[in-house]
C-alpha cells in the first residue's frame, strides 16, 4: 500500500493551525507515523505491539 493509499488522521490533541503535528495510519501490517508539515518526507512504520506500548507509556504522562 503506498503512502497515498492510506488514511491518514491527526490527534484531536493536534492544533488547527497545522503546526507540530504528526498523523497516523493504520495498517493490517503496522501503524505509520509522518510529519503533517512536510509530506516529503518518508513515513515511519512501527508494529502493532511497539505502538500499543508507546500509547501506554505516553498515557501514563
Amino acid at each position: 500500500m503506498s503512502t497515498t493509499d492510506r488514511f491518514w488522521f491527526k490527534s484531536s490533541y493536534s492544533g488547527s493551525q497545522g503546526d507540530d503535528c504528526v498523523e497516523v495510519a493504520v495498517t493490517d501490517q503496522a501503524i505509520h507515523v509522518r510529519d503533517s508539515k512536510d509530506l516529503a518526507r518518508p513515513d515511519f512504520s512501527v508494529g502493532r505491539d511497539g505502538w500499543t506500548q508507546f500509547v501506554r507509556y505516553a498515557a501514563r504522562g
